[in-house]
Formats: C-alpha cells, structure tokens, sequence
C-alpha cells in the first residue's frame, strides 16, 4: 500500500511539475521500497516454513531411536577410554571405507533398486513416532458407531466414513454400506493387510542382511590389514601399529551390525506388527457392526487385543462409568 502511495504521488507531482529530478528519485525509492519489502516477506515466509518442519519433526522424533544410538556411541567410547585405547584409533579411513561401502555395495547387489529407492522412507520411520489411532480410542469409537448403526442402519454410517481419515477403515466402512458379506470384507482387508506387511518386511530385510553382511565384511577389513601389518615386519613399532589398525574395522563391523542395522530391522518389524494389529482391530470391529453386535460385546471383543494391563485399566474405567 506504501508503494502504491508513492508511486500515484510521483505521477502526480511528475504533471505538475515535469522534468524534476526529484521526482524521478522518489519514484525509483518507492519502487527499491517495494522490492526490499516483497523480499522480507518472502524471508519472513520462509523461516516460519523452517520453524514449522522443525517444530514437527522434534515433536514427532521417536526418541529411543537417538537415545539407543547415543548410548550405543558413548559405550563405545568409555569403553576405549577405560582400556587405554584412544579414540583416535577409530580414525581409520580405510576401515570405514572397506565397511560402509562394502556394506553399501553388498545390499545394492542383494536388492533391486525399486526396494532400495524406500530407504529414505525407512529412515524417517525408524526416527519418527507412528502417527496411528490409540486402539482405546478405537474401541470406543466402535462401540459408538455399533449405536449409530442398530438405530438408523448400516447405511447411516456412510456419512461416518466420508469424514474418516484412515484409508483403510474407510475402506472396510464402504464394504459395509455397500452391503458385502462379512466374508467378502474380511478377505478383501486381510489380503490388504498381507500386501502392507510384505513391504513392511522386504524395508526390514534390508537392514536385516546389512547386519548380516557388515561383521564379515569386518573380517575383511582385519585381513586386508594383516596384510599391510606384514610388510611392516622389520619395523616392530610400526607392526604394532599396523597389528591395532586392521582390527578398527572388525570393530566397526561389528558395531554397525548389531548396534545399527540389526536393531533397524527389529525396529521396523515391531512398528509393523503394531499397525497390523490396529487393523487387525478395525476389521473384528466392522464386522462385530455388520452382525449387529451390541456395543458392549464389541468392546469386550475389541479389549482383547489390548495388554492385560491396559485391558484391567479399561476394565475397571467401564465399571466405574456404569457404577
């Protein structure tokens, strides 16, 4: 608005007085003003973009991911540090060279590049909290819908399903307007469930052979460095050095492969195993719905997917709600 000001009295005071060279001034300030604040706001826009991802990624971090990692990292080190090794043994290129590419190498040739084009994905799921329904909230939304629907009908939860989120209980909700068979659904969303956990266990097989592969791939590392030791044979300081070196990189296989990538594995295969059993919940939850169960004996149904621990805490809410 500033600029527009500027500009319109520039006009302005340019007929009234043509040919000041004051006037040519004034105009090209408001147009330098203009552009100096198009590009603060185009600044401004950006940092709040930054802070925004930021802020969402550190409240989605998955932090016994960073701490597992961290501990694996400082026992490492206090280790050395109480044997007399110093951590400047661990600066060895060529070991992290013959494990880190060699382990690289190994995974590309043992998988096609269409699995390996998900690691980026893997990573973030490894590092990040799943964003999924707690199964408690499930069951009472369940229990709540099996209401709707021995009220007003199957065909009253079709306005439900246009507003839920989860593809997948959408899915199973429009199999049930629709007026399938129990049999066709349960088919239908179990075939889904074992699509999602193949992929689920061909992303953990990656880090699974990668820990297989890094501790030999160690070995090789030790050898090579044997060998280099073996030159050195006329020189015992020298060989001694050489002796410690090889062994960075049995060490260093040894750690990423089961500091690393084994855990990678295991912590993919329990996230899936979490989501299939969610699901696992919705699909029971639909059909107890289609049967026109009671809501309590869908909740009762439903708990028993939960830990006993969970499942007494439900309990004992449910009593106290009726009492």
């Amino acid at each position: 608005m500033t600029g527009l000001f500027f500009c319109s009295l520039c006009l302005f005071l340019r007929n009234m007085f043509p040919g000041t060279y004051l006037l040519d001034r004034i105009h090209v300030n408001s147009r330098k003003y203009d552009k100096i604040t198009h590009n603060f706001s185009v600044i401004t826009d950006i940092t709040i973009r930054v802070e925004k991802i930021k802020n969402e990624w550190v409240s989605n971090m998955d932090i016994s991911s960073i701490i597992g990692l961290l501990l694996g990292i400082i026992a490492i080190g206090v280790g050395m540090v109480l044997k007399g090794v110093s951590l400047s043994a661990l600066v060895n290129p060529a070991a992290f060279l013959i494990i880190i590419a060699g382990t690289i190498a190994a995974v590309a040739t043992a998988f096609p590049l269409s699995e390996l084009k998900r690691l980026p994905k893997l990573f973030k799921i490894l590092f990040t909290e799943q964003k999924l329904t707690k199964p408690e909230e499930l069951i009472r939304t369940f229990s709540e819908w099996a209401v709707v629907a021995r009220k007003e009908g199957l065909l009253a939860l079709e306005g439900i399903a246009e507003q839920v989120e989860n593809q997948f209980l959408k899915n199973g909700l429009n199999l049930a307007v629709e007026g399938q068979s129990a049999d066709y659904i349960r088919d239908i969303l179990s075939e889904e469930i074992d699509a999602m956990e193949e992929r689920h266990l061909s992303g953990a097989a990656i880090f699974s052979q990668a820990g297989t592969y890094a501790p030999t791939l160690g070995v090789l590392g030790a050898v090579l460095g044997l060998i280099a030791a073996l030159s050195h044979m006329d020189n015992t300081d020298e060989l001694g050095h050489a002796i410690s070196a090889a062994f960075v990189a049995t060490m260093l296989g040894i750690y990423t492969g089961y500091v690393l990538w084994h855990p990678f594995a295991n912590k993919l295969k329990r996230k899936s195993k979490q989501e299939v059993q969610l699901k696992e919940m919705m699909i029971e939850g639909i059909l107890s719905i289609i049967e026109g169960e009671a809501p309590r004996t869908i909740e009762q149904k439903l708990t028993s997917y939960l830990p006993a621990e969970d499942r007494k805490k439900w309990l004992e809410g449910e009593v106290k709600q009726d009492a």
